[in-house]
Protein backbone atom coordinates (compact mmCIF):
# COMPACT_ATOMS: atom_id res chain seq x y z
CA UNK A 1 0.00 0.00 0.00
CA UNK A 2 0.89 3.69 -0.29
CA UNK A 3 1.58 6.08 2.41
CA UNK A 4 3.17 9.72 2.61
CA UNK A 5 6.98 9.91 4.88
CA UNK A 6 7.77 13.74 5.54
CA UNK A 7 5.85 14.04 2.13
CA UNK A 8 7.42 11.62 0.46
CA UNK A 9 4.91 9.06 -1.38
CA UNK A 10 6.29 5.19 -0.36
CA UNK A 11 5.33 2.14 -1.26
CA UNK A 12 5.10 -0.88 1.63
CA UNK A 13 4.03 -4.35 2.34
CA UNK A 14 1.78 -3.63 5.46
CA UNK A 15 0.88 -6.94 7.04
CA UNK A 16 -0.17 -5.36 10.08
CA UNK A 17 3.21 -3.61 10.85
CA UNK A 18 3.78 -1.04 13.60
CA UNK A 19 5.62 2.50 12.40
CA UNK A 20 8.85 1.37 15.17
CA UNK A 21 8.76 -1.96 12.41
CA UNK A 22 8.48 -0.27 9.00
CA UNK A 23 11.00 2.40 9.89
CA UNK A 24 13.34 0.44 12.21
CA UNK A 25 16.01 1.99 10.47
CA UNK A 26 15.26 5.72 10.51
CA UNK A 27 14.45 5.44 14.00
CA UNK A 28 17.83 3.88 15.12
CA UNK A 29 20.09 6.38 13.41
CA UNK A 30 18.03 9.18 15.15
CA UNK A 31 16.96 8.67 18.48
CA UNK A 32 15.44 11.84 19.55
CA UNK A 33 12.27 10.38 17.28
CA UNK A 34 9.78 9.40 19.90
CA UNK A 35 6.29 9.17 18.52
CA UNK A 36 5.03 9.96 14.97
CA UNK A 37 1.87 12.12 13.29
CA UNK A 38 -0.45 10.26 11.80
CA UNK A 39 -2.50 12.78 9.40
CA UNK A 40 -2.57 15.70 11.84
CA UNK A 41 -2.97 13.42 15.09
CA UNK A 42 -0.38 12.48 17.88
CA UNK A 43 0.10 8.45 17.27
CA UNK A 44 2.73 6.23 19.17
CA UNK A 45 5.07 4.27 17.33
CA UNK A 46 3.12 1.68 18.11
CA UNK A 47 0.25 2.51 15.23
CA UNK A 48 0.06 0.52 12.47
CA UNK A 49 -0.63 2.47 8.94
CA UNK A 50 -3.02 2.38 6.44
CA UNK A 51 -3.47 3.31 2.84
CA UNK A 52 -2.83 6.97 2.18
CA UNK A 53 -2.02 8.06 5.51
CA UNK A 54 0.58 10.94 5.92
CA UNK A 55 3.17 9.97 8.41
CA UNK A 56 5.80 12.32 10.05
CA UNK A 57 7.59 11.88 13.06
CA UNK A 58 8.01 13.14 16.30
CA UNK A 59 10.93 14.24 17.91
CA UNK A 60 12.38 15.76 21.60
CA UNK A 61 12.66 19.21 20.02
CA UNK A 62 8.73 19.46 19.05
CA UNK A 63 5.94 20.51 21.62
CA UNK A 64 4.36 17.30 21.32
CA UNK A 65 7.66 14.97 21.53
CA UNK A 66 8.52 17.07 24.90
CA UNK A 67 4.85 16.17 26.36
CA UNK A 68 5.51 12.49 25.43
CA UNK A 69 9.10 12.45 27.06
CA UNK A 70 7.90 13.97 30.12
CA UNK A 71 5.14 11.52 29.97
CA UNK A 72 7.43 8.49 30.00
CA UNK A 73 10.24 9.87 32.48
CA UNK A 74 6.98 10.10 35.27
CA UNK A 75 5.76 6.43 34.31
CA UNK A 76 9.42 5.10 34.60
CA UNK A 77 9.37 7.87 38.04
CA UNK A 78 6.17 5.91 39.36
CA UNK A 79 7.07 2.37 38.28
CA UNK A 80 10.13 2.73 40.33
CA UNK A 81 8.23 4.41 43.59
CA UNK A 82 6.25 1.51 43.29
CA UNK A 83 8.66 -1.34 43.28
CA UNK A 84 11.04 0.73 46.08
CA UNK A 85 8.30 2.03 47.93
CA UNK A 86 4.93 0.42 46.86
CA UNK A 87 3.31 2.15 50.44
CA UNK A 88 4.21 5.95 49.04
CA UNK A 89 1.53 8.03 48.24
CA UNK A 90 3.07 9.73 45.17
CA UNK A 91 2.02 13.05 43.76
CA UNK A 92 3.01 15.12 40.64
CA UNK A 93 2.42 18.53 42.09
CA UNK A 94 3.60 21.56 39.08
CA UNK A 95 6.13 21.91 36.52
CA UNK A 96 9.21 24.34 36.86
CA UNK A 97 11.73 25.28 34.72
CA UNK A 98 13.13 21.53 32.90
CA UNK A 99 11.86 20.26 35.94
CA UNK A 100 8.71 18.57 37.93
CA UNK A 101 8.19 19.26 41.36
CA UNK A 102 6.83 16.24 43.58
CA UNK A 103 5.98 14.71 47.04
CA UNK A 104 5.10 11.94 49.13
CA UNK A 105 2.37 12.54 51.08
CA UNK A 106 2.79 9.57 53.89
CA UNK A 107 6.40 9.40 53.85
CA UNK A 108 9.63 11.83 54.35
CA UNK A 109 11.65 12.30 51.47
CA UNK A 110 15.78 11.47 52.54
CA UNK A 111 18.64 11.49 50.03
CA UNK A 112 18.30 7.90 50.27
CA UNK A 113 14.91 6.99 49.31
CA UNK A 114 15.85 9.34 46.24
CA UNK A 115 19.24 7.73 45.82
CA UNK A 116 16.77 4.19 45.44
CA UNK A 117 14.33 5.38 43.24
CA UNK A 118 17.21 7.05 40.70
CA UNK A 119 18.86 3.76 40.83
CA UNK A 120 15.68 1.90 40.09
CA UNK A 121 14.94 4.03 37.16
CA UNK A 122 17.96 3.81 35.87
CA UNK A 123 17.40 -0.44 35.71
CA UNK A 124 14.28 0.13 34.31
CA UNK A 125 15.51 2.33 31.43
CA UNK A 126 18.40 0.19 31.05
CA UNK A 127 15.67 -3.35 30.48
CA UNK A 128 14.12 -1.26 27.91
CA UNK A 129 10.83 -2.57 28.66
CA UNK A 130 7.98 -1.87 26.25
CA UNK A 131 4.77 0.04 27.51
CA UNK A 132 1.97 -0.91 26.32
CA UNK A 133 -1.34 0.59 26.04
CA UNK A 134 -4.33 -2.02 27.23
CA UNK A 135 -7.95 -1.31 26.59
CA UNK A 136 -11.31 -2.00 29.07
CA UNK A 137 -14.75 -2.07 28.42
CA UNK A 138 -16.30 -0.60 31.46
CA UNK A 139 -17.66 -3.83 33.04
CA UNK A 140 -14.16 -5.36 32.57
CA UNK A 141 -12.14 -2.28 34.16
CA UNK A 142 -15.19 -2.33 36.87
CA UNK A 143 -13.95 -5.50 37.73
CA UNK A 144 -10.01 -4.68 37.40
CA UNK A 145 -10.91 -1.69 39.91
CA UNK A 146 -12.74 -4.00 42.48
CA UNK A 147 -9.62 -6.86 42.06
CA UNK A 148 -6.56 -4.38 42.49
CA UNK A 149 -8.25 -1.84 44.83
CA UNK A 150 -6.51 0.72 43.28
CA UNK A 151 -7.38 4.17 42.08
CA UNK A 152 -4.96 4.91 39.21
CA UNK A 153 -6.85 5.77 36.09
CA UNK A 154 -10.65 5.42 38.21
CA UNK A 155 -11.38 8.90 36.60
CA UNK A 156 -12.07 7.15 33.49
CA UNK A 157 -15.21 5.30 34.52
CA UNK A 158 -17.23 8.12 35.50
CA UNK A 159 -16.41 10.13 32.14
CA UNK A 160 -19.82 9.13 29.72
CA UNK A 161 -18.42 10.46 26.76
CA UNK A 162 -15.80 7.41 27.13
CA UNK A 163 -17.08 3.94 26.00
CA UNK A 164 -14.04 2.23 27.66
CA UNK A 165 -10.83 2.66 29.94
CA UNK A 166 -7.32 2.56 29.05
CA UNK A 167 -4.16 1.92 31.19
CA UNK A 168 -0.62 1.66 30.13
CA UNK A 169 1.39 -1.76 31.44
CA UNK A 170 4.99 -2.13 32.01
CA UNK A 171 5.97 -5.58 33.15
CA UNK A 172 2.99 -6.18 36.20
CA UNK A 173 2.88 -2.51 36.28
CA UNK A 174 0.22 -0.42 35.49
CA UNK A 175 -0.75 3.15 35.45
CA UNK A 176 -2.85 6.06 33.70
CA UNK A 177 -1.28 8.71 32.13
CA UNK A 178 -3.44 10.77 29.48
CA UNK A 179 -1.90 10.68 25.67
CA UNK A 180 0.71 9.30 24.11
CA UNK A 181 3.59 7.27 25.87
CA UNK A 182 6.84 5.93 24.60
CA UNK A 183 6.31 2.88 23.39
CA UNK A 184 9.22 1.53 25.81
CA UNK A 185 11.40 2.60 28.47
CA UNK A 186 15.08 2.10 26.66
CA UNK A 187 13.48 6.35 25.12
CA UNK A 188 13.92 7.77 28.26
CA UNK A 189 17.66 9.36 28.47
CA UNK A 190 18.52 12.15 30.60
CA UNK A 191 16.89 12.52 34.37
CA UNK A 192 17.82 13.24 38.06
CA UNK A 193 16.17 13.11 40.74
CA UNK A 194 17.23 15.89 43.73
CA UNK A 195 15.20 16.56 47.00
CA UNK A 196 13.59 19.98 46.95
CA UNK A 197 12.01 21.70 49.54
CA UNK A 198 9.56 19.18 51.20
CA UNK A 199 9.87 17.16 48.16
CA UNK A 200 11.92 16.70 45.18
CA UNK A 201 12.87 17.50 41.46
CA UNK A 202 12.54 15.13 38.77
CA UNK A 203 14.71 16.72 36.08
CA UNK A 204 14.48 16.60 32.59
CA UNK A 205 16.63 17.87 29.68
CA UNK A 206 15.27 20.93 27.44
CA UNK A 207 13.77 21.13 24.32
CA UNK A 208 16.51 23.50 22.67
CA UNK A 209 19.36 20.67 24.45
CA UNK A 210 17.39 17.15 24.78
CA UNK A 211 20.74 15.45 26.03
CA UNK A 212 21.89 17.41 28.80
CA UNK A 213 20.32 18.73 31.68
CA UNK A 214 20.72 22.53 32.68
CA UNK A 215 20.23 24.05 35.91
CA UNK A 216 17.04 24.15 37.29
CA UNK A 217 15.72 27.30 37.72
CA UNK A 218 12.89 27.76 40.62
CA UNK A 219 11.70 30.95 40.92
CA UNK A 220 11.09 31.28 44.95
CA UNK A 221 8.28 33.35 44.45
CA UNK A 222 6.24 31.20 42.23
CA UNK A 223 7.00 27.94 43.80
CA UNK A 224 5.58 30.22 47.05
CA UNK A 225 2.38 31.06 45.43
CA UNK A 226 2.10 27.97 43.96
CA UNK A 227 2.20 25.81 47.54
CA UNK A 228 0.10 28.32 48.84
CA UNK A 229 -2.91 27.81 46.37
CA UNK A 230 -2.16 23.33 46.48
CA UNK A 231 -2.41 23.87 50.81
CA UNK A 232 -5.37 25.90 50.25
CA UNK A 233 -7.20 23.44 47.91
CA UNK A 234 -5.79 20.10 50.24
CA UNK A 235 -7.92 21.91 52.64
CA UNK A 236 -10.93 22.10 51.08
CA UNK A 237 -10.26 18.30 49.76
CA UNK A 238 -9.98 19.42 46.23
CA UNK A 239 -6.91 18.51 44.85
CA UNK A 240 -7.92 16.51 41.63
CA UNK A 241 -10.05 16.62 39.16
CA UNK A 242 -11.63 13.38 40.53
CA UNK A 243 -12.95 15.42 43.71
CA UNK A 244 -13.44 18.50 41.83
CA UNK A 245 -16.52 16.62 39.83
CA UNK A 246 -17.19 14.67 42.78
CA UNK A 247 -18.03 18.12 44.47
CA UNK A 248 -19.85 18.93 41.66
CA UNK A 249 -22.52 15.96 41.30
CA UNK A 250 -23.34 16.20 44.66
CA UNK A 251 -24.79 19.54 43.90
CA UNK A 252 -21.88 21.67 45.77
CA UNK A 253 -20.62 23.70 43.11
CA UNK A 254 -21.73 27.31 43.96
CA UNK A 255 -20.47 26.25 47.08
CA UNK A 256 -16.85 25.70 44.84
CA UNK A 257 -17.46 28.97 43.26
CA UNK A 258 -17.53 30.93 46.43
CA UNK A 259 -14.30 29.20 48.11
CA UNK A 260 -12.27 29.91 45.16
CA UNK A 261 -13.34 33.60 44.38
CA UNK A 262 -13.14 34.27 48.07
CA UNK A 263 -9.78 33.42 48.21
CA UNK A 264 -9.08 35.52 44.84
CA UNK A 265 -10.88 38.50 47.03
CA UNK A 266 -8.52 37.96 50.19
CA UNK A 267 -5.31 38.00 47.78
CA UNK A 268 -6.39 40.93 45.75
CA UNK A 269 -6.88 43.03 49.51
CA UNK A 270 -3.69 41.58 50.67
CA UNK A 271 -1.89 43.19 47.77
CA UNK A 272 -4.01 46.18 47.90
CA UNK A 273 -2.54 46.44 51.96
CA UNK A 274 0.61 45.80 50.73
CA UNK A 275 0.96 48.54 48.69
CA UNK A 276 -0.23 50.85 51.12
CA UNK A 277 2.71 49.52 53.61
CA UNK A 278 5.18 50.52 51.09
CA UNK A 279 5.04 54.03 51.68
CA UNK A 280 5.64 56.36 48.97
CA UNK A 281 4.90 54.17 45.84
CA UNK A 282 2.80 55.95 43.19
CA UNK A 283 3.19 53.71 40.35
CA UNK A 284 1.78 50.17 40.29
CA UNK A 285 2.82 48.09 37.94
CA UNK A 286 1.54 44.60 36.80
CA UNK A 287 2.83 42.05 34.11
CA UNK A 288 1.60 38.02 32.78
CA UNK A 289 1.27 36.62 30.11
CA UNK A 290 -1.53 35.83 27.44
CA UNK A 291 -4.92 35.43 28.84
CA UNK A 292 -3.84 35.73 32.73
CA UNK A 293 -6.45 38.39 33.00
CA UNK A 294 -4.61 41.45 33.54
CA UNK A 295 -7.68 43.58 32.63
CA UNK A 296 -9.66 42.69 35.82
CA UNK A 297 -7.60 41.96 37.99
CA UNK A 298 -6.29 45.97 38.00
CA UNK A 299 -9.97 46.62 37.90
CA UNK A 300 -10.32 44.85 41.51
CA UNK A 301 -7.28 45.70 42.70
CA UNK A 302 -8.20 49.49 42.22
CA UNK A 303 -11.22 49.08 43.72
CA UNK A 304 -9.31 47.84 47.01
CA UNK A 305 -7.04 50.62 47.04
CA UNK A 306 -9.97 53.10 46.69
CA UNK A 307 -10.98 51.53 49.88
CA UNK A 308 -7.22 52.37 51.26
CA UNK A 309 -7.81 56.03 50.21
CA UNK A 310 -6.25 56.26 46.73
CA UNK A 311 -7.59 56.51 43.55
CA UNK A 312 -6.12 54.50 40.93
CA UNK A 313 -5.32 56.19 37.63
CA UNK A 314 -4.57 53.90 34.59
CA UNK A 315 -1.78 55.05 31.48
CA UNK A 316 -1.35 52.56 28.50
CA UNK A 317 1.68 51.30 27.62
CA UNK A 318 0.58 51.06 24.29
CA UNK A 319 0.61 54.37 23.56
CA UNK A 320 4.04 55.08 23.97
CA UNK A 321 5.10 52.85 21.17
CA UNK A 322 8.05 54.36 18.47
CA UNK A 323 7.21 55.73 15.38
CA UNK A 324 6.70 53.00 12.78
CA UNK A 325 9.94 53.76 11.07
CA UNK A 326 11.61 52.97 14.45
CA UNK A 327 9.79 49.84 14.87
CA UNK A 328 12.59 46.82 15.41
CA UNK A 329 12.12 43.70 12.87
CA UNK A 330 12.65 39.76 13.61
CA UNK A 331 14.63 37.53 11.89
CA UNK A 332 11.74 37.49 9.35
CA UNK A 333 11.94 41.18 8.85
CA UNK A 334 8.49 41.70 10.54
CA UNK A 335 8.06 44.37 12.75
CA UNK A 336 8.40 43.04 16.67
CA UNK A 337 5.88 45.19 18.53
CA UNK A 338 6.60 42.98 21.34
CA UNK A 339 10.10 43.51 22.06
CA UNK A 340 11.15 46.58 24.50
CA UNK A 341 12.61 48.54 21.90
CA UNK A 342 9.36 48.94 20.19
CA UNK A 343 8.31 51.53 23.42
CA UNK A 344 9.23 54.93 23.24
CA UNK A 345 10.96 54.73 26.50
CA UNK A 346 12.50 58.23 26.79
CA UNK A 347 9.16 59.65 26.34
CA UNK A 348 7.26 57.29 28.46
CA UNK A 349 9.58 57.93 31.25
CA UNK A 350 9.64 61.95 30.82
CA UNK A 351 5.88 61.63 31.21
CA UNK A 352 6.07 59.22 34.45
CA UNK A 353 8.47 61.73 36.02
CA UNK A 354 6.30 64.67 35.17
CA UNK A 355 3.37 63.02 36.76
CA UNK A 356 5.45 62.26 39.91
CA UNK A 357 6.44 65.75 40.15
CA UNK A 358 2.47 67.01 40.35
CA UNK A 359 2.87 68.20 36.32
CA UNK A 360 0.54 68.35 33.63
CA UNK A 361 1.44 66.26 30.58
CA UNK A 362 0.16 65.42 27.15
CA UNK A 363 -1.14 62.31 26.46
CA UNK A 364 -0.52 60.79 23.54
CA UNK A 365 -2.82 57.87 21.30
CA UNK A 366 -1.33 55.86 19.62
CA UNK A 367 -2.81 55.34 15.90
CA UNK A 368 -1.90 51.96 14.84
CA UNK A 369 -3.16 51.91 11.35
CA UNK A 370 -0.75 55.27 10.80
CA UNK A 371 1.78 54.33 12.77
CA UNK A 372 2.41 57.00 14.62
CA UNK A 373 1.69 59.13 17.87
CA UNK A 374 -1.22 61.75 17.91
CA UNK A 375 -1.74 64.51 20.57
CA UNK A 376 -5.62 65.23 20.70
CA UNK A 377 -5.57 67.84 23.55
CA UNK A 378 -6.01 65.02 26.33
CA UNK A 379 -4.35 66.29 29.46
CA UNK A 380 -3.30 64.59 32.69
CA UNK A 381 -2.06 65.38 35.63
CA UNK A 382 -1.44 63.48 38.98
CA UNK A 383 -3.03 63.98 42.54
CA UNK A 384 -1.90 63.79 45.78
CA UNK A 385 -4.49 60.92 46.69
CA UNK A 386 -4.12 59.18 43.08
CA UNK A 387 -1.64 56.38 42.14
CA UNK A 388 -0.76 55.21 38.74
CA UNK A 389 -1.58 51.83 37.68
CA UNK A 390 0.27 50.37 34.66
CA UNK A 391 -0.33 47.32 33.08
CA UNK A 392 2.15 45.66 30.21
CA UNK A 393 4.47 43.00 29.08
CA UNK A 394 7.13 44.39 29.85
CA UNK A 395 5.95 46.11 33.43
CA UNK A 396 8.29 44.15 35.50
CA UNK A 397 11.38 44.84 33.41
CA UNK A 398 13.09 47.66 35.36
CA UNK A 399 14.59 49.03 32.26
CA UNK A 400 10.55 49.98 31.14
CA UNK A 401 10.81 52.62 33.85
CA UNK A 402 14.20 52.93 34.61
CA UNK A 403 13.82 56.71 35.24
CA UNK A 404 11.70 56.30 38.47
CA UNK A 405 13.46 55.29 42.03
CA UNK A 406 12.25 52.27 43.16
CA UNK A 407 10.49 53.17 45.82
CA UNK A 408 8.19 54.47 44.17
CA UNK A 409 6.97 51.95 42.51
CA UNK A 410 5.21 48.35 43.02
CA UNK A 411 5.39 45.26 40.77
CA UNK A 412 3.13 42.42 40.25
CA UNK A 413 3.26 39.12 38.54
CA UNK A 414 -0.02 37.40 37.75
CA UNK A 415 -0.82 34.09 36.04
CA UNK A 416 -2.94 31.16 36.04
CA UNK A 417 -1.24 28.73 38.02
CA UNK A 418 -3.02 25.59 37.84
CA UNK A 419 -3.20 23.74 40.71
CA UNK A 420 -5.69 21.29 40.41
CA UNK A 421 -4.28 18.25 38.64
CA UNK A 422 -6.48 15.23 36.97
CA UNK A 423 -5.23 12.77 39.08
CA UNK A 424 -1.89 12.12 41.41
CA UNK A 425 -0.01 11.67 38.60
CA UNK A 426 -1.62 13.62 36.11
CA UNK A 427 -1.29 17.51 35.88
CA UNK A 428 -2.81 19.99 34.59
CA UNK A 429 -1.10 22.35 32.48
CA UNK A 430 -1.05 26.17 33.35
CA UNK A 431 -0.16 26.93 29.64
CA UNK A 432 -3.43 24.91 28.39
CA UNK A 433 -5.88 26.69 31.05
CA UNK A 434 -4.38 30.11 29.79
CA UNK A 435 -4.77 28.96 26.37
CA UNK A 436 -8.29 27.65 26.33
CA UNK A 437 -9.32 31.15 28.25
CA UNK A 438 -7.74 32.33 25.12
CA UNK A 439 -9.70 30.46 22.60
CA UNK A 440 -12.48 31.20 24.53
CA UNK A 441 -11.81 35.05 24.76
CA UNK A 442 -10.93 35.39 21.23
CA UNK A 443 -13.86 33.90 19.97
CA UNK A 444 -16.54 35.53 21.83
CA UNK A 445 -14.95 39.06 21.27
CA UNK A 446 -12.37 38.99 18.77
CA UNK A 447 -14.15 37.06 16.22
CA UNK A 448 -11.33 35.19 16.08
CA UNK A 449 -11.76 31.18 14.98
CA UNK A 450 -10.30 28.77 17.64
CA UNK A 451 -7.85 27.77 14.80
CA UNK A 452 -6.48 30.86 14.46
CA UNK A 453 -5.66 31.50 18.31
CA UNK A 454 -4.42 28.09 17.64
CA UNK A 455 -1.93 29.32 14.37
CA UNK A 456 -0.56 32.11 16.80
CA UNK A 457 -0.49 30.29 20.58
CA UNK A 458 3.47 29.20 19.52
CA UNK A 459 4.71 32.90 18.66
CA UNK A 460 2.70 34.41 21.77
CA UNK A 461 4.46 31.68 23.91
CA UNK A 462 7.96 32.72 22.79
CA UNK A 463 7.28 36.43 23.40
CA UNK A 464 6.54 35.28 27.11
CA UNK A 465 9.53 33.58 27.68
CA UNK A 466 11.64 36.27 25.93
CA UNK A 467 9.80 39.10 27.96
CA UNK A 468 7.62 38.35 30.66
CA UNK A 469 8.52 34.69 32.73
CA UNK A 470 12.60 36.26 33.14
CA UNK A 471 11.56 38.61 35.70
CA UNK A 472 9.31 36.80 37.43
CA UNK A 473 11.28 37.60 40.85
CA UNK A 474 11.56 40.97 40.32
CA UNK A 475 7.78 41.47 41.03
CA UNK A 476 7.24 42.39 45.19
CA UNK A 477 3.70 40.42 45.32
CA UNK A 478 2.38 37.82 42.78
CA UNK A 479 -1.11 36.46 41.98
CA UNK A 480 -2.68 33.11 41.12
CA UNK A 481 -5.48 34.02 38.75
CA UNK A 482 -6.81 30.34 38.51
CA UNK A 483 -10.00 29.26 39.60
CA UNK A 484 -10.48 25.42 40.26
CA UNK A 485 -13.92 25.45 38.51
CA UNK A 486 -13.10 27.62 36.26
CA UNK A 487 -12.85 24.72 33.47
CA UNK A 488 -15.99 23.29 34.32
CA UNK A 489 -17.98 27.05 33.40
CA UNK A 490 -15.18 27.46 29.78
CA UNK A 491 -15.51 24.10 28.36
CA UNK A 492 -18.81 24.66 26.95
CA UNK A 493 -17.47 27.52 24.78
CA UNK A 494 -14.26 25.98 24.05
CA UNK A 495 -15.60 22.22 22.51
CA UNK A 496 -17.77 24.12 19.94
CA UNK A 497 -15.26 25.69 18.68
CA UNK A 498 -12.21 23.02 19.00
CA UNK A 499 -14.93 20.95 17.04
CA UNK A 500 -14.69 22.74 14.10
CA UNK A 501 -11.17 22.04 13.05
CA UNK A 502 -10.51 18.86 10.78
CA UNK A 503 -7.33 16.92 10.33
CA UNK A 504 -6.89 18.34 7.34
CA UNK A 505 -4.75 20.81 9.81
CA UNK A 506 -1.56 21.25 11.37
CA UNK A 507 -3.48 21.72 14.54
CA UNK A 508 -5.64 19.25 14.66
CA UNK A 509 -4.14 17.40 17.36
CA UNK A 510 -3.89 20.15 19.67
CA UNK A 511 -7.63 20.49 19.14
CA UNK A 512 -8.23 16.99 20.00
CA UNK A 513 -6.09 17.05 23.16
CA UNK A 514 -7.89 19.72 24.37
CA UNK A 515 -11.16 18.96 23.40
CA UNK A 516 -10.95 15.19 25.25
CA UNK A 517 -9.46 16.82 27.90
CA UNK A 518 -12.45 19.14 28.51
CA UNK A 519 -14.67 16.48 28.20
CA UNK A 520 -13.48 15.21 31.61
CA UNK A 521 -14.83 18.22 33.30
CA UNK A 522 -18.95 18.24 34.52
CA UNK A 523 -20.51 21.39 33.87
CA UNK A 524 -20.68 24.69 36.06
CA UNK A 525 -23.17 27.30 34.51
CA UNK A 526 -22.80 30.68 34.37
CA UNK A 527 -24.98 31.99 36.36
CA UNK A 528 -22.89 31.06 39.51
CA UNK A 529 -19.95 32.69 38.57
CA UNK A 530 -19.55 36.05 39.72
CA UNK A 531 -20.36 39.61 37.88
CA UNK A 532 -16.70 40.73 39.06
CA UNK A 533 -14.88 37.27 38.80
CA UNK A 534 -11.90 37.33 36.21
CA UNK A 535 -13.84 34.44 33.93
CA UNK A 536 -15.90 37.35 33.13
CA UNK A 537 -13.25 38.28 30.99
CA UNK A 538 -13.23 35.46 29.32
CA UNK A 539 -16.97 34.45 28.71
CA UNK A 540 -18.50 37.85 29.03
CA UNK A 541 -21.36 39.47 31.53
CA UNK A 542 -18.81 41.62 33.11
CA UNK A 543 -19.56 44.06 36.03
CA UNK A 544 -16.37 45.62 34.54
CA UNK A 545 -16.36 48.05 31.09
CA UNK A 546 -13.10 46.64 28.71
Amino acid sequence: MKIQLAEKEIEIKNEGKTVVELFENEIKQNDLIIACNCNNEVKSLNYIPKENDKINFINLSSRDGRRIYIRGILYVMSMAFHECYPEAYLTINYQLTNAMYCEVDNMEITNEMISNVENKMKEIIQKNIPIKKVEMSKEEAEKFYEKEKTLRGILQLDNNEKSGVSLYFCENYYNYFYGVMPISTGYIKVFELKKYNDGFLLRYSSKTKPYELENTQASTKLVSALDEYIDIHNVLNINTLYKLNKKIKEGKASEVVMLAEALHEKKISDIADNIIKHNGVKVVLIAGPSSSGKTTFAKRLGIQLRLNGLKPVTISVDNYFVEREETPVDEKGNYDFECLEAIDRKLFNNHLLALLNGEEIQCPTFDFKEGTKKYDGKTMKLADDEILVIEGIHCLNDKLTEAIPKDKKYKIYISALTVLNVDYYNRISTTDSRLIRRIVRDNNFRGYSALKTLKMWDSVNRGEETHIFPFQDCADSMFNTSLIYELCVLKKYAIPQLEKIDNSNPEYSEAKRLYTFLKYFEDIEDDLVPKNSLLREFIGGSIFEY
